[in-house]
């Protein structure tokens, strides 16, 4: 038996919501500061997903005082206290790259329609 699948597999978080990219999501993610913990809120739109199983990593870009903000985090990671989609994005790419060079209205993502 594969001894790094096995770990893996138990590393795996099953409560993670299906993510794709152009999702608009929350990651209340754990911060360590010296010895008190707190958590913060990382809101954007998801441009890439990559990887797969315990090693599957996701980064999420947002405008943070007109400057852009990228951040990647492990899909499994334990630090993520809650991983929430606050609306699912209208894209035809698995990589949103072009989203960095756009600004304004045009760096909006439009709103997957459901029936």
């Amino acid at each position: 038996m594969d001894y790094i699948k096995a770990i893996e597999r138990q590393q795996i978080k099953e409560d993670r919501p299906q993510l794709r990219s152009g999702d608009n999501v929350k990651v209340h993610y754990r911060i360590k500061e010296g010895d008190r913990e707190r958590i913060q809120v990382f809101q954007g739109d998801v441009i890439r997903i990559s990887g797969h199983g315990a090693r599957e990593t996701f980064t999420v870009r947002k405008l943070s005082f007109g400057v852009g903000v990228e951040r990647t985090f492990p899909l499994h990671s334990p630090k993520i206290a809650k991983l929430e989609v606050v609306r699912h994005g209208k894209v035809r790419r698995a990589k949103l790259y072009y989203m960095r060079d756009r600004v304004g209205k045009a760096a909006r993502i439009a709103e997957k329609r459901t029936k």
